[in-house]
């Protein structure tokens, strides 16, 4: 059965909901992931009323779409970050408050704690819900890190410090996941660079620091492990059963002028010197193919929800291709897992 195909809307959050659902429609999407920022989603609203959550569903519902996540990237990456002036331009100014850090980073996870409220009374909310559907809701987002600034090990950095820092995100979010679990809701970090888990051997580490915790998952995104030289299927078979959300999203590695590596050289997106940028779904890199007939092998049957970012290309058009492509690919690549299934039978 195909799954539907989403468009995570932290990329338009400089539209309003109102024009952007009927615009996502005409691109050819199925719902949105919505992002907890502009006005696509308040958690504040959607945690104290049940009025807000209908009024969010109904103006889906007008357009033909659905919602199977929501996402608070920017709230989660101040809970164990450094924290800097940077954030204040990402962070609501309640959470940011007088940017004394430890604050921001407290209030952040007051905040994160929140959204889990909020997406149960939203998902609650769904039109059509059954009663006995007791399906977790997802919330998808970062953590920050405390060492992401140590990952390259100078000056000397010991064990013990990196130990420091997954002792650091398991004492933050533990009480975290613990609310989570009350409401019957998923966290799904991003695997990304700059939070606690940017690889497969950091995600690993960072499920052992919150032991194991049922609540702890990913929102999976092959686009931030490709250009690392990650084994982005591999993290599928490794790290399946906690995937529980992804996004699709292309990069391609191995360009720019020699001048930049991989760490990308001080240069902004789209620099021509850059070893990698982000690309629409199917212009990049990522052999997307083999992730999901990896995704169906490991019982995935989640949304793909496309994360459009490519500096080169109109947003319209780019994300409207990008839908076409999931959609044939999600029916092409089932094609081909149950073809190899099928050979497989005695």
């Amino acid at each position: 059965m195909p799954r539907p195909v989403t468009l995570f809307t932290g990329q338009w959050a400089d539209l309003p909901l109102a024009p952007l659902a009927p615009l996502a429609k005409r691109m050819g999407y199925d719902g949105l992931e919505l992002a907890c920022w502009g006005d696509h989603f308040d958690v504040d609203q959607a945690a104290s009323s049940k009025k807000y959550c209908r009024e969010r569903w109904a103006l889906l519902a007008d357009h033909g779409l659905t919602c199977h996540a929501i996402s608070n990237h920017l709230t989660g990456q101040a809970v164990c970050d450094r924290i800097d002036e940077r954030h204040q331009a990402i962070l609501p100014p309640d959470v940011w408050g007088d940017g004394e850090p430890e604050g921001v980073r407290r209030r952040a996870a007051q905040k994160l704690i929140l959204t889990a409220k909020a997406a149960r009374n939203f998902f609650d909310a769904r039109p059509g819900r059954a009663a006995r559907d007791a399906r977790p809701a997802i919330v998808n987002g970062f953590t920050g890190s405390s060492i992401w600034h140590a990952t390259y090990a100078f000056p000397p950095t010991s064990a013990e410090f990196w130990e420091r820092g997954f002792q650091d995100f398991a004492r933050r979010f533990g009480p975290i996941l613990d609310a989570f679990e009350k409401q019957n809701v998923n966290f799904a970090l991003e695997v990304h660079p700059t939070e606690i888990a940017f690889d497969t051997a950091s995600a690993q580490r960072a499920v052992a620091a919150v032991k194991g915790h049922r609540r702890f998952g990913f929102n999976y995104d092959p686009s931030h492990l490709g250009y690392q030289g990650v084994d982005y299927v591999g993290f599928i078979r490794l790290l399946g059963e906690r995937i529980f959300h992804m996004h699709v999203k292309d990069v391609w590695w191995g360009h720019g002028d020699g001048t930049v590596g991989v760490f990308g050289g001080h240069v902004g997106f789209g620099d021509a010197r850059r070893y990698w940028d982000f690309r629409s779904p199917g212009r990049g890199d990522i052999k997307f193919e083999d992730i999901i007939v990896a995704l169906n092998d490991v019982g995935y049957r989640g949304p793909l929800s496309v994360e459009w970012e490519d500096v080169r290309m109109d947003r319209e058009h780019g994300a409207t291709e990008a839908a076409a492509f999931v959609r044939h690919l999600d029916f092409r690549s089932s094609a081909v897992a149950f073809d190899a299934a099928f050979e497989r039978k005695p």
